[in-house]
């Protein structure tokens, strides 16, 4: 396992093709798959250069950042560990585009008031 500062960040990169036991993964990893692994390892590698990446892979620069973008998002829902998991399955679903954003705020809500009005009862 290999740990790499970025401005204040650490990410911690796995081996390649090492067996790694998961349970000594940090929590905001439990969303990544191996294709969020290698993106963040090219993205060090390439010291944070957006437009070497959009080279990388032969796609244009608002593509990557739209990648980045939903990296983010990824790990950062993999920070609320004391969220509901309901919600934290209806954030992943949206993250993967299986369900519409909108749609999971829609869902979100209804639930979020459906156990407001459960515990007023």
């Amino acid at each position: 396992m290999t740990l790499i500062k970025l401005n204040d960040t650490i990410i911690i990169l796995k081996k390649r093709g090492a067996a790694v036991d998961s349970a000594n993964d940090p929590v905001w990893m439990q969303n990544l798959d191996s294709e969020d692994l290698n993106f963040i390892r090219n993205f060090v590698m390439a010291s944070g250069s957006l437009k070497e990446i959009a080279a990388q892979y032969e796609v244009t620069y608002p593509t990557v950042r739209l990648r980045l973008d939903r990296l983010i998002q990824k790990i950062e829902l993999g920070e609320k560990t004391g969220e509901d998991p309901y919600i934290t399955l209806i954030k992943n679903l949206a993250l993967k585009e299986e369900i519409s954003f909108e749609a999971a705020k829609q869902l979100v809500s209804e639930y979020r008031k459906k156990k407001e009005e459960v515990k007023k009862s």
